[in-house]
């Protein structure tokens, strides 16, 4: 086999498993967007069934539920334009697409860089999958209750002080909570790519704590250019749950190298 072949080989197998992971997103997000969550109690738990219902589907449900819970006391959310409600919702059931899709993603991308791992990095990618899911998780759960209510009733103190009446678009109010429940998402990843990196032997357990003024550095730009506003406070929002979490995967590492040296 020539060494095109190879590159055409690989091109068509990665062609393949975005074509199955765009598929499995697709078909959650447009479950989402059929069906209503119909609440049933059963003793003293409440579960959900879905029943056909475009108009109020899920995603609808998940709107209501962020503006209840994320829009401050007497912001309104409006829509200005026929279809950003809808587009809205397109874009909240694309995200809880993603994330029920997940599985199927680390999945496909494990298998597809598989072949150019070594054994004892086949093994950490494997045992790193779930975790990576449940931190992925946490990161939503986190920034959805814990940091964007306080993001945003900061933000509008503002006007609230300047006696204004503040409107808040739909589609820039989604994509403001999408934009953080993603960027948490993903940095609440940090301490498992950190240990992904270590087992797999490219660095060693003192390489992170050796260069954690610089990614501390790192990570208070990547707080500033994520967050909305240029007033230096809300991007340690970002920045000081991602140091914490660094310092966690660091000192995880170090534990772990201790207790195999000593075994």
């Amino acid at each position: 086999m020539s060494e095109l072949d190879g590159i055409n080989q690989h091109f068509e197998e990665l062609r393949k498993r975005i074509l199955r992971i765009v598929l499995v997103i697709g078909i959650i997000t447009a479950f989402i967007l059929s069906f209503h969550a119909e609440p049933i109690q059963v003793g003293q738990t409440t579960l959900y069934y879905p029943t056909p219902e475009p108009l109020n589907n899920i995603a609808a449900q998940i709107t209501n539920h962020m503006k209840i819970n994320l829009v401050p006391e007497d912001v309104q959310l409006i829509q200005t334009a026929p279809g950003q409600a809808f587009f809205a919702q397109v874009y909240i059931a694309a995200l809880v697409g993603i994330v029920v899709g997940m599985p199927v993603i680390i999945k496909e991308m494990v298998g597809f860089i598989k072949p150019a791992l070594k054994e004892n990095e086949i093994n950490v990618s494997r045992s790193i999958t779930i975790p990576a899911l449940g931190l992925f998780i946490t990161g939503c759960v986190f920034s959805y209750n814990l940091v964007i209510p306080y993001i945003l009733e900061f933000l509008y103190r503002y006007g609230e002080s300047a006696g204004l009446v503040t409107f808040l678009n739909v589609i820039e109010f989604v994509t403001f909570v999408l934009q953080f429940l993603l960027a948490f998402g993903f940095s609440f990843q940090l301490p498992l790519v950190m240990y992904a990196i270590s087992a797999s032997g490219m660095v060693d357990s003192d390489f992170w704590r050796k260069n954690i003024r610089y990614a501390i550095v790192a990570i208070v730009i990547f707080g500033a250019v994520i967050t909305p506003d240029g007033s230096g406070v809300t991007m340690w929002f970002i920045a000081a749950p991602m140091i914490a979490l660094y310092v966690a995967g660091m000192v995880l590492i170090e534990r772990k190298e201790r207790k195999k040296l000593n075994t």
